[in-house]
């Protein structure tokens, strides 16, 4: 029994980023804190995941907001410059 819920470090960390997108069963996700207790690696991976999917959520919106497009003359002078250069 106890071989069904011992994983490698390899599958922790597949069911972490599915258990970050809702996409861990429930047997997974109890799996996965089993091997909490015994790896601190693996937790810390983890830990690290959570923040940087929240850093680049919050980055994300952010970026919704400001326009990142080149003015209209701004294009002009790259398209000249990209002639000149396959010339």
């Amino acid at each position: 029994m106890f071989k069904k819920l011992h994983i490698t470090c390899n599958e922790a960390t597949t069911i972490c980023d599915r258990s970050q997108y809702k996409e861990a069963s429930f047997f997974e996700k109890i799996k996965l804190n089993l091997h909490f207790l015994s790896c601190k690696i693996c937790r810390l991976y983890t830990k690290q995941n959570k923040r940087m999917s929240g850093l680049f959520k919050i980055q994300a919106l952010d970026c919704k907001g400001k326009m990142n497009n080149l003015s209209q003359a701004n294009k002009e002078v790259l398209k000249k410059q990209l002639q000149e250069f396959e010339v």
